[in-house]
């Protein structure tokens, strides 16, 4: 199956692919940089991957960062970095595609949340704050328009560089010796948006939540 994708992701990076076979994605990617904080990032990304293919069927939100701390703590940069990156940042690329998908009528938007959405841990309450956000955003977007299909994947713990961006270094260090222990590959996490991508275009997946069987 070969579909033009744009996907957004890694860090506060954004990632631009071109076409690809979902089954074998290193196939004919294309890959660009950009600040997933900025608009006109997104804007601009899409608008090459417009001009290259003339449409884009997939948008994967994947960008993030969580720097954890407690509240008192007071790291208000930090508060406004995830907010402008987990939760701005999905809605940015929406933005960006939504025009076309519309047009279209047809489009799959793939927000990455976490398991962090559905329960709220102390040193992360703003971090969890964006992912329930982005849950929130992805269900009303969903039941806006039946044109589009809307997915939200939320990831247990996964091995990805997400835990290194800043925090108190107490949480921060916990919760890399708990990706060390039970954390699973982000492989499974792509695995997930396949499948939820790969389903016919009248069946909707509203969400996913991938974890590994250690975590409890």
């Amino acid at each position: 199956m070969r579909a033009p994708l744009c996907r957004v992701g890694q860090g506060e990076q954004m990632v631009t692919l071109g076409v690809v076979e979902l089954q074998c994605a290193s196939d004919g990617v294309q890959d660009g940089g950009g600040d997933a904080r900025r608009p006109s990032a997104f804007q601009a990304f899409v608008a090459g991957a417009l001009d290259r293919h003339g449409r884009v069927d997939v948008l994967v939100n994947n960008a993030g960062v969580m720097p954890l701390s407690l509240m008192e703590e007071l790291r208000v940069d930090e508060w406004d970095q995830m907010i402008d990156v987990n939760l701005r940042g999905v809605l940015y690329g929406i933005a960006a595609v939504l025009p076309s998908m519309r047009e279209r009528r047809c489009g799959h938007i793939v927000n990455v949340a976490s398991t962090a959405a559905h329960r709220v841990d102390p040193t992360g309450v703003v971090y969890c704050a964006t992912k329930y956000a982005v849950r929130a955003v992805s269900d009303g977007l969903r039941q806006e328009t039946a044109d589009l299909r809307v997915t939200v994947v939320s990831p247990g713990l996964t091995k990805t560089e997400l835990t290194h961006s800043g925090g108190n270094p107490e949480p921060q260090n916990a919760i890399r010796a708990a990706l060390a222990a039970v954390g699973i590959d982000a492989s499974a996490i792509a695995q997930a948006i396949g499948y939820a991508v790969a389903q016919p275009a009248d069946v909707n997946v509203n969400e996913v939540i991938v974890q590994g069987t250690a975590q409890l």
